[in-house]
């Protein structure tokens, strides 16, 4: 079973850069389609992005479409979250989670099978 991790959260001016890491400390991850999700104050968890168990395949949300790229590196059982332009409303926090693996090819509001979410990292966007 997955024990996910998340870690790279920090505060960062508008416009700046976050890279958030996902590791598994129970099985290895790289059999499994993994997303992120995001989660404000008073709103809904918003999937943000996933990427297929061989990294061949993305989805991202459309509000952050062009300025974050998941990527993975399965030999460090680790699943990336490199996010550019941030903007206040991208505060949140952020989870990763175990996703089915044709959720590349459904739309992130349709997401609904998630397991094995971890704790979250926290990201402020904040002048």
């Amino acid at each position: 079973q997955l024990q996910l991790v998340e870690s790279g959260g920090d505060v960062v001016q508008p416009g700046g850069s976050l890279k958030l890491s996902c590791t598994s400390s129970g099985s290895s991850l790289s059999h499994y389609c993994i997303g992120w999700f995001r989660q404000a104050p008073g709103k809904e968890r918003e999937g943000v992005s996933c990427i297929s168990n061989s990294g061949a395949s993305r989805n991202y949300a459309d509000s952050v479409k062009g300025r974050f790229t998941i990527s993975r590196n399965n030999a460090e059982n680790t699943v990336y979250l490199q996010m550019n332009s941030l903007k206040p409303e991208d505060t949140g926090t952020y989870f990763c989670a175990e996703l089915p693996d044709d959720y590349p090819w459904v739309p992130p509001s349709h997401w609904t099978k998630i397991r094995n979410e971890g704790q979250g990292t926290q990201v402020t966007v904040s002048a």
